[in-house]
């Protein structure tokens, strides 16, 4: 992976921007020599988000077996006193 300064992303936007989406390179932005952030093309992005929905959906599956989880809203109603 690329870093750059993001004092330095400042001077040259348009070329980072282009190695980003026509080279497929992903760049870490810095400040003060710590990484902050971080340049990824849309399909590095798409494929991310594709992995975040995979895993939150399992979760929630997880969840859902876990005993005590399969409670109806009247029951929790009933459990708050409302």
């Amino acid at each position: 992976m690329i870093t750059l300064a993001a004092t330095e992303l400042r001077d040259h936007i348009s070329e980072t921007i282009n190695r980003v989406a026509y080279q497929g390179d992903r760049i870490a932005l810095q400040r003060h020599g710590k990484p902050v952030a971080a340049l990824v093309s849309i399909e590095d992005l798409e494929l991310l988000e594709a992995l975040e929905a995979k895993m939150d959906l399992a979760a929630a599956r997880r969840a859902l077996k876990e005993p005590g989880r399969n409670t109806s809203w009247a029951a929790v109603k009933a459990e708050l006193g409302l």
